[in-house]
Protein backbone atom coordinates (compact mmCIF):
# COMPACT_ATOMS: atom_id res chain seq x y z
CA UNK A 1 0.00 0.00 0.00
CA UNK A 2 1.41 3.36 -1.16
CA UNK A 3 1.70 5.49 2.03
CA UNK A 4 0.41 8.98 2.06
CA UNK A 5 3.00 12.08 1.82
CA UNK A 6 2.66 16.04 1.95
CA UNK A 7 3.92 18.71 0.01
CA UNK A 8 5.49 21.41 1.94
CA UNK A 9 4.00 24.70 0.98
CA UNK A 10 6.31 26.86 -0.97
CA UNK A 11 6.08 29.66 -3.19
CA UNK A 12 6.50 27.30 -6.24
CA UNK A 13 3.69 24.89 -5.34
CA UNK A 14 1.07 25.60 -7.06
CA UNK A 15 2.79 26.08 -10.67
CA UNK A 16 4.89 22.86 -10.80
CA UNK A 17 5.52 22.12 -14.31
CA UNK A 18 5.01 18.14 -14.70
CA UNK A 19 7.31 16.14 -15.97
CA UNK A 20 6.93 15.41 -19.98
CA UNK A 21 7.70 11.80 -22.10
CA UNK A 22 10.20 12.17 -24.35
CA UNK A 23 14.00 13.66 -24.38
CA UNK A 24 15.35 15.57 -21.41
CA UNK A 25 19.13 17.37 -21.92
CA UNK A 26 21.31 16.36 -18.84
CA UNK A 27 22.24 20.16 -20.08
CA UNK A 28 26.25 21.30 -19.21
CA UNK A 29 26.93 24.44 -17.32
CA UNK A 30 28.95 27.05 -19.85
CA UNK A 31 32.08 28.37 -18.21
CA UNK A 32 34.29 31.38 -19.16
CA UNK A 33 37.62 30.25 -20.69
CA UNK A 34 39.87 32.07 -18.25
CA UNK A 35 38.35 32.17 -15.11
CA UNK A 36 36.31 29.15 -15.65
CA UNK A 37 33.90 31.45 -13.69
CA UNK A 38 29.75 30.57 -14.96
CA UNK A 39 28.64 31.80 -18.23
CA UNK A 40 25.41 32.86 -17.83
CA UNK A 41 24.94 34.29 -21.39
CA UNK A 42 26.01 31.18 -22.77
CA UNK A 43 23.45 29.61 -20.78
CA UNK A 44 20.81 31.27 -21.56
CA UNK A 45 21.82 30.58 -25.49
CA UNK A 46 21.77 26.89 -24.26
CA UNK A 47 18.43 26.94 -22.95
CA UNK A 48 16.80 29.11 -25.88
CA UNK A 49 18.35 26.46 -28.10
CA UNK A 50 16.70 23.66 -26.44
CA UNK A 51 13.61 25.56 -26.54
CA UNK A 52 13.58 26.15 -29.83
CA UNK A 53 14.73 22.53 -30.86
CA UNK A 54 11.97 21.12 -28.96
CA UNK A 55 13.75 19.44 -26.26
CA UNK A 56 11.16 18.04 -23.64
CA UNK A 57 12.64 18.83 -20.85
CA UNK A 58 15.58 20.18 -18.85
CA UNK A 59 17.80 19.11 -16.41
CA UNK A 60 20.35 21.20 -14.79
CA UNK A 61 22.62 20.99 -11.98
CA UNK A 62 23.40 16.84 -12.86
CA UNK A 63 26.73 15.14 -13.56
CA UNK A 64 26.95 16.47 -16.53
CA UNK A 65 26.19 19.98 -15.42
CA UNK A 66 29.17 19.64 -13.16
CA UNK A 67 26.92 19.81 -9.87
CA UNK A 68 29.40 19.26 -7.47
CA UNK A 69 32.07 21.58 -8.56
CA UNK A 70 29.67 24.45 -8.14
CA UNK A 71 29.25 26.63 -4.93
CA UNK A 72 25.77 27.25 -3.37
CA UNK A 73 25.53 30.40 -4.19
CA UNK A 74 26.25 29.51 -8.31
CA UNK A 75 23.76 26.54 -7.83
CA UNK A 76 21.29 29.15 -7.16
CA UNK A 77 22.09 31.41 -9.94
CA UNK A 78 21.53 28.83 -12.38
CA UNK A 79 18.41 27.79 -11.49
CA UNK A 80 17.07 31.50 -11.34
CA UNK A 81 18.42 31.62 -14.82
CA UNK A 82 16.51 28.73 -15.75
CA UNK A 83 13.47 29.48 -14.18
CA UNK A 84 13.51 32.57 -15.81
CA UNK A 85 13.96 31.54 -18.81
CA UNK A 86 11.90 28.80 -19.10
CA UNK A 87 9.41 28.48 -16.39
CA UNK A 88 5.95 27.00 -17.39
CA UNK A 89 7.51 26.15 -20.75
CA UNK A 90 9.26 23.32 -20.08
CA UNK A 91 9.85 21.26 -17.49
CA UNK A 92 12.97 22.40 -15.39
CA UNK A 93 14.35 19.26 -13.65
CA UNK A 94 17.36 20.28 -10.93
CA UNK A 95 20.00 17.64 -9.73
CA UNK A 96 19.64 17.71 -6.28
CA UNK A 97 21.75 14.24 -5.38
CA UNK A 98 24.93 13.71 -3.59
CA UNK A 99 26.58 11.70 -1.06
CA UNK A 100 25.71 13.78 2.33
CA UNK A 101 21.25 13.48 3.15
CA UNK A 102 22.21 17.04 4.32
CA UNK A 103 23.38 18.54 1.63
CA UNK A 104 20.56 16.70 -0.23
CA UNK A 105 17.77 18.18 1.82
CA UNK A 106 19.64 21.46 1.38
CA UNK A 107 19.44 21.41 -2.62
CA UNK A 108 16.07 20.23 -2.71
CA UNK A 109 15.02 22.94 -0.44
CA UNK A 110 16.67 25.39 -2.49
CA UNK A 111 15.74 23.65 -6.31
CA UNK A 112 12.08 24.34 -4.47
CA UNK A 113 12.36 27.77 -3.41
CA UNK A 114 13.87 29.45 -6.54
CA UNK A 115 10.86 27.55 -9.01
CA UNK A 116 12.72 23.93 -9.85
CA UNK A 117 9.57 21.88 -11.03
CA UNK A 118 10.90 17.91 -9.70
CA UNK A 119 14.56 17.29 -8.53
CA UNK A 120 16.69 14.70 -9.70
CA UNK A 121 18.01 12.49 -6.72
CA UNK A 122 21.00 10.10 -7.13
CA UNK A 123 22.33 6.89 -5.05
CA UNK A 124 24.89 7.77 -3.13
CA UNK A 125 28.09 7.36 -4.54
CA UNK A 126 31.12 5.88 -2.82
CA UNK A 127 29.57 4.64 0.22
CA UNK A 128 27.99 2.05 -1.67
CA UNK A 129 24.91 1.87 1.19
CA UNK A 130 23.28 -1.66 1.06
CA UNK A 131 19.32 -1.45 -0.53
CA UNK A 132 17.35 -0.76 2.93
CA UNK A 133 19.64 2.87 3.05
CA UNK A 134 18.85 3.11 -0.72
CA UNK A 135 14.83 3.01 0.35
CA UNK A 136 15.71 5.67 3.63
CA UNK A 137 17.69 8.18 1.64
CA UNK A 138 15.31 8.16 -1.27
CA UNK A 139 11.92 8.18 0.66
CA UNK A 140 13.44 10.69 3.54
CA UNK A 141 14.25 13.45 0.65
CA UNK A 142 11.27 12.32 -1.88
CA UNK A 143 9.36 13.29 1.68
CA UNK A 144 11.12 17.11 1.91
CA UNK A 145 8.00 17.04 -0.58
CA UNK A 146 9.02 18.20 -4.26
CA UNK A 147 8.72 15.70 -6.77
CA UNK A 148 11.28 13.02 -7.33
CA UNK A 149 13.53 11.56 -9.84
CA UNK A 150 15.19 8.35 -8.56
CA UNK A 151 18.54 8.07 -10.65
CA UNK A 152 20.78 4.35 -10.60
CA UNK A 153 24.14 5.15 -12.29
CA UNK A 154 25.68 2.29 -10.49
CA UNK A 155 28.38 2.94 -13.41
CA UNK A 156 29.45 6.22 -11.74
CA UNK A 157 28.32 5.52 -7.63
CA UNK A 158 29.38 2.27 -7.50
CA UNK A 159 25.63 1.06 -6.45
CA UNK A 160 23.00 -0.22 -8.12
CA UNK A 161 19.45 0.08 -6.83
CA UNK A 162 17.61 -2.91 -7.75
CA UNK A 163 14.24 -3.18 -9.32
CA UNK A 164 12.87 -4.43 -6.47
CA UNK A 165 13.90 -1.62 -4.04
CA UNK A 166 12.84 0.88 -6.64
CA UNK A 167 9.81 0.22 -6.43
CA UNK A 168 9.44 -0.41 -2.43
CA UNK A 169 10.72 3.25 -2.86
CA UNK A 170 7.66 4.34 -5.01
CA UNK A 171 5.37 2.37 -3.07
CA UNK A 172 6.24 4.47 0.35
CA UNK A 173 6.35 7.82 -1.31
CA UNK A 174 3.78 9.46 -3.95
CA UNK A 175 6.37 11.69 -4.68
CA UNK A 176 8.88 10.09 -6.48
CA UNK A 177 7.22 10.72 -9.86
CA UNK A 178 9.86 9.14 -12.19
CA UNK A 179 13.00 6.89 -12.42
CA UNK A 180 16.08 7.47 -14.25
CA UNK A 181 17.84 4.02 -15.75
CA UNK A 182 21.00 4.33 -16.94
CA UNK A 183 22.61 0.78 -16.29
CA UNK A 184 21.84 0.13 -20.14
CA UNK A 185 19.74 -2.85 -19.27
CA UNK A 186 16.82 -1.68 -21.44
CA UNK A 187 14.92 -4.89 -19.39
CA UNK A 188 14.98 -3.15 -16.85
CA UNK A 189 11.98 -1.51 -17.94
CA UNK A 190 9.83 -4.69 -17.90
CA UNK A 191 11.03 -5.62 -14.76
CA UNK A 192 10.25 -2.01 -12.64
CA UNK A 193 6.35 -2.13 -14.86
CA UNK A 194 6.07 -5.12 -13.87
CA UNK A 195 6.56 -4.70 -10.22
CA UNK A 196 4.76 -1.11 -10.29
CA UNK A 197 1.89 -2.67 -11.79
CA UNK A 198 1.76 -5.49 -9.01
CA UNK A 199 0.51 -3.76 -5.93
CA UNK A 200 -2.24 -5.28 -3.47
CA UNK A 201 -4.70 -2.61 -3.73
CA UNK A 202 -4.47 -3.33 -7.69
CA UNK A 203 -4.14 0.70 -8.46
CA UNK A 204 -0.84 0.62 -10.73
CA UNK A 205 1.77 3.28 -9.67
CA UNK A 206 2.57 6.38 -12.03
CA UNK A 207 5.92 6.70 -12.50
CA UNK A 208 7.51 7.68 -15.68
CA UNK A 209 10.74 5.40 -16.48
CA UNK A 210 13.50 7.38 -18.54
CA UNK A 211 16.75 6.09 -19.90
CA UNK A 212 19.89 7.65 -19.22
CA UNK A 213 21.99 5.50 -21.44
CA UNK A 214 22.06 7.54 -25.01
CA UNK A 215 23.45 4.62 -26.72
CA UNK A 216 20.12 2.27 -25.43
CA UNK A 217 17.31 5.22 -24.99
CA UNK A 218 15.64 4.27 -28.15
CA UNK A 219 15.68 0.47 -27.41
CA UNK A 220 14.11 1.17 -24.32
CA UNK A 221 11.22 3.34 -25.35
CA UNK A 222 10.48 0.60 -27.76
CA UNK A 223 10.16 -1.49 -24.55
CA UNK A 224 7.77 0.63 -22.69
CA UNK A 225 10.13 3.70 -20.99
CA UNK A 226 9.05 7.10 -21.55
CA UNK A 227 11.70 8.48 -22.59
CA UNK A 228 15.51 9.91 -21.83
CA UNK A 229 18.08 12.23 -20.08
CA UNK A 230 20.07 12.88 -22.67
CA UNK A 231 24.02 13.77 -22.92
CA UNK A 232 23.83 13.95 -26.55
CA UNK A 233 21.09 16.29 -26.78
CA UNK A 234 23.25 18.97 -25.83
CA UNK A 235 24.42 18.83 -29.45
CA UNK A 236 21.90 16.87 -31.01
CA UNK A 237 18.62 18.00 -29.28
CA UNK A 238 16.06 18.24 -32.27
CA UNK A 239 17.60 14.48 -33.46
CA UNK A 240 16.63 13.16 -30.00
CA UNK A 241 13.50 14.81 -29.36
CA UNK A 242 12.37 13.44 -33.48
CA UNK A 243 13.80 10.02 -32.42
CA UNK A 244 12.85 9.41 -28.84
CA UNK A 245 9.36 10.78 -29.60
CA UNK A 246 8.79 8.41 -32.42
CA UNK A 247 10.00 5.25 -30.74
CA UNK A 248 7.29 6.33 -27.54
CA UNK A 249 4.81 6.30 -30.59
CA UNK A 250 5.57 2.81 -31.56
CA UNK A 251 7.70 3.62 -34.82
CA UNK A 252 10.39 1.70 -34.64
CA UNK A 253 11.44 2.13 -38.30
CA UNK A 254 11.63 5.94 -37.98
CA UNK A 255 12.94 6.02 -34.89
CA UNK A 256 15.81 3.74 -35.46
CA UNK A 257 16.64 5.91 -38.66
CA UNK A 258 16.54 9.11 -37.15
CA UNK A 259 19.12 7.57 -34.50
CA UNK A 260 21.19 5.44 -36.80
CA UNK A 261 23.26 8.76 -37.61
CA UNK A 262 23.63 9.20 -33.70
CA UNK A 263 25.04 6.17 -32.91
CA UNK A 264 28.73 6.62 -33.40
CA UNK A 265 28.27 10.20 -31.25
CA UNK A 266 26.31 7.96 -28.44
CA UNK A 267 29.60 6.23 -27.70
CA UNK A 268 32.09 9.15 -28.56
CA UNK A 269 30.54 11.02 -26.13
CA UNK A 270 32.04 8.91 -23.54
CA UNK A 271 35.86 8.75 -24.78
CA UNK A 272 36.35 10.66 -21.60
CA UNK A 273 34.81 11.14 -18.61
CA UNK A 274 31.67 12.85 -19.08
CA UNK A 275 31.10 16.39 -19.58
CA UNK A 276 34.63 16.34 -21.01
CA UNK A 277 34.15 15.66 -24.46
CA UNK A 278 30.36 16.87 -24.58
CA UNK A 279 31.22 20.22 -23.81
CA UNK A 280 34.29 20.17 -26.51
CA UNK A 281 31.70 19.36 -28.80
CA UNK A 282 29.27 21.88 -28.08
CA UNK A 283 32.30 24.66 -28.31
CA UNK A 284 33.53 22.46 -31.60
CA UNK A 285 29.55 23.10 -33.54
CA UNK A 286 29.45 26.38 -32.12
CA UNK A 287 26.94 26.58 -29.09
CA UNK A 288 29.48 27.64 -26.42
CA UNK A 289 32.57 29.75 -26.30
CA UNK A 290 34.45 27.71 -24.03
CA UNK A 291 33.96 23.42 -23.77
CA UNK A 292 36.73 23.72 -21.16
CA UNK A 293 35.35 21.83 -17.44
CA UNK A 294 35.92 22.89 -14.20
CA UNK A 295 39.45 20.82 -12.35
CA UNK A 296 39.72 17.92 -11.48
CA UNK A 297 38.17 17.39 -14.72
CA UNK A 298 40.10 18.92 -18.07
CA UNK A 299 40.06 19.83 -21.71
CA UNK A 300 39.91 17.12 -23.91
CA UNK A 301 42.67 14.67 -24.85
CA UNK A 302 43.78 16.21 -27.61
CA UNK A 303 43.85 11.92 -29.59
CA UNK A 304 39.97 12.24 -29.26
CA UNK A 305 39.64 15.46 -31.75
CA UNK A 306 39.73 13.20 -34.60
CA UNK A 307 37.19 10.65 -32.85
CA UNK A 308 34.57 13.33 -31.80
CA UNK A 309 34.92 14.65 -35.53
CA UNK A 310 34.05 11.69 -36.81
CA UNK A 311 31.01 11.21 -34.53
CA UNK A 312 30.37 15.09 -35.11
CA UNK A 313 30.24 14.52 -38.95
CA UNK A 314 28.61 11.48 -39.05
CA UNK A 315 25.36 13.10 -36.76
CA UNK A 316 25.56 15.69 -39.73
CA UNK A 317 26.11 18.09 -37.39
CA UNK A 318 29.55 19.85 -38.96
Amino acid sequence: MRRKTSRLSSTNENILMPLARGSTVALITPMIPDTLEIDYPALERLLKYHMDAGTDGLCILGTTGEASLLSKNERKKVIQTTVEMCKGKIPIMVGAGTIDPTTVKANILQARDEGADVVLVVTPYYVKPPQRGLIRHFTTAADLGMPTVLYNVPGRTGVDCSPETIFKCCCLSRNIVAVKEATGDVSRVHKIRALLSDVEDGEELKVLLYSGDDATSVDFCLQGGDGCISVTANVAANAMHAAINAALKGDAELANKINAPLELLHDKLFCESNPIPVKWAAERIGLIESGIPRPPLDALDDKFHSVLEEALAAAGLI
